[in-house]
């Protein structure tokens, strides 16, 4: 009865640690996304309002980085599943 008390509280602790995870990666993609489009679109600081040419390279700049990372998550989905696959393959 311990030991499964043990097992619980330590998958819950490892999915908590997970999350955690997930979210400070997401947060610093979004970091550096906002950072990387604010540093290549906006120029002009005369004004508190993005003009239409500042707009435009930013909602470019963000969709361009948002397909990357969808790509880039798709690939490590791939690769992940291929592995697991390898695993199951050499278990048996």
């Amino acid at each position: 009865m311990y030991n499964n008390y043990g097992a619980s509280y330590q998958e819950q602790w490892l999915q908590q640690m997970m999350e955690q995870k997930q979210l400070k990666d997401f947060m610093r993609m979004y970091s550096n996304l906002v950072s990387r489009c604010f540093d290549d679109c906006v120029a002009d600081f005369t004004s508190n309002t993005l003009n239409d040419k500042e707009l435009t390279c930013v909602n470019r700049c963000t969709q361009k980085n948002m397909k990357l990372n969808e790509r880039i998550g798709q690939r490590f989905a791939e690769e992940n599943a291929k592995l697991m696959e390898d695993q199951a393959k050499m278990g048996r």
